[in-house]
């Protein structure tokens, strides 16, 4: 697949839009996001990095009602955000912010997918971060 990284090498855009990008160990399967120069399950170095699935299944949420604490606060106005777990199939569960925060228009298992938007607070400097979408039905 060709990809072209973007964010320190967390994300590769793909033709099929944003991927994280993850490392698979050659010995033992693992998968870990942010790649990792070595295995954490058996030490092997044989890691490759490699696009994950942009898609996934929400595995578990909750909205954040209190601002983070500095630098991570993203500027004056504070809205609350959601934050979860999407298991990507075939490789790991990724903790991600949600663009979605109406407890109303989340639930447990339903697909997800990888978009970028802009940093909190950093929204005139071109500064973007990775989320997960709900997957319009």
């Amino acid at each position: 697949m060709e990809a072209t990284l973007r964010m320190g090498g967390l994300i590769a855009e793909t033709e099929e839009g944003p991927a994280l990008v993850g490392s698979r160990c050659g010995t033992c399967g693992v998968v870990t996001f942010p790649t990792q120069g070595s295995c954490p399950r058996c030490t092997s170095h044989d890691v490759v990095e490699e696009p994950l699935p942009r898609r996934g299944t929400l595995w578990t949420w909750t909205v954040q009602c209190f601002p983070p604490k500095e630098p991570y606060r993203g500027g004056e106005q504070f809205e609350p955000f959601g934050v979860g777990y999407v298991e990507l199939a075939g490789a790991l569960r990724v903790e991600a912010r949600l663009t979605e925060s109406d407890p109303e228009k989340l639930a447990i298992g339903m697909e997800m997918e990888l978009v970028t938007i802009p940093v909190p607070g950093r929204e005139n400097d071109g500064a973007e971060t990775f989320a997960f979408r709900p997957v319009a039905t």
